[in-house]
């Protein structure tokens, strides 16, 4: 059980029952934007929670700039508030950086590591999106834009190719109206994150997921983390920076596969 001062401060999701699976989304996403399209193949036979990190779905925007470990240890309080002892840790993006954490911070509690279009720590090319993420955001009419670039940057060439214009016009739209308030917060941590320390010590089994077309998250930061972590997985998946809506199916499959 969580004492009262180690409860978790993350509205959550929880779906399924039999072994723990806990679910680290991306910046600007959410559980529901990150992990709904393929959270009932994902409760299928697990018992899943997914918390929202402050600032977008079920959780107020913090006061306080965030931090890696304030993230994982409060992913580990809500799954404790659920009474879910062990469990792996699925993490996407930043939530990737969140998953290692957890694992260096909390090894006794993770099973395993499912790691998607994730990074240790960024470079200057990530650096250089992250920063025209939060220029745009902070302009009058920056959601319209942002909702354009993160399109732009975060669908694979492929799909983005094969939208049609109307369909694209419409998603826009939506995604403009939909950004979380707290996405400014998420993306100025995911500037500042190095988990690079915490890789040699993972000791259970890891997957890291490949988005073969992400020109947000690049195959060669995926590569790094995959190379930091003693005997991890690798497998790759054709789809951009956004697998639960380009390639759903494939992605949960290659979850499902490697935790069953």
């Amino acid at each position: 059980m969580t004492s009262p001062e180690n409860t978790s401060p993350f509205g959550r999701i929880v779906r399924g029952t039999g072994p723990g699976l806990l679910l680290a989304h991306g910046a600007g996403g959410g559980i529901d934007a990150n992990y709904g399209p393929i959270m009932d193949g994902l409760a299928a036979h697990r018992t899943v929670v997914g918390p929202d990190f402050p600032g977008t779905g079920r959780t107020p925007r913090s006061d306080v700039p965030l931090t890696l470990d304030g993230l994982a240890d409060g992913l580990v309080a809500a799954a404790d508030e659920e009474g879910v002892d062990t469990f792996a840790v699925s993490g996407y993006s930043l939530g990737s950086a969140v998953a290692v954490r957890i694992a260096a911070r909390h090894p006794e509690r993770v099973t395993a590591l499912v790691l998607t279009a994730g990074f240790a720590r960024p470079n200057p090319r990530f650096r250089l999106a992250a920063r025209l993420w939060r220029e745009l955001l902070a302009e009058d009419d920056g959601h319209a834009k942002l909702a354009a670039y993160v399109s732009l940057i975060g669908m694979g060439a492929p799909a983005l190719d094969a939208v049609p214009q109307d369909a694209l016009d419409a998603a826009l739209k939506q995604a403009a109206a939909t950004i979380p308030p707290g996405t400014d917060d998420h993306v100025e941590l995911a500037e500042r994150v190095d988990v690079t320390a915490d890789l040699a010590g993972i000791r259970v089994p890891t997957l890291v997921i490949s988005t073969a077309y992400d020109t947000l998250v690049t195959p060669r930061l995926h590569r790094e983390l995959a190379d930091g972590i003693p005997g991890a997985e690798w497998a790759g998946l054709e789809s951009g920076h956004l697998p639960f809506a380009e390639r759903p199916g494939e992605w949960l499959e290659l979850i499902n596969t490697f935790l069953n």
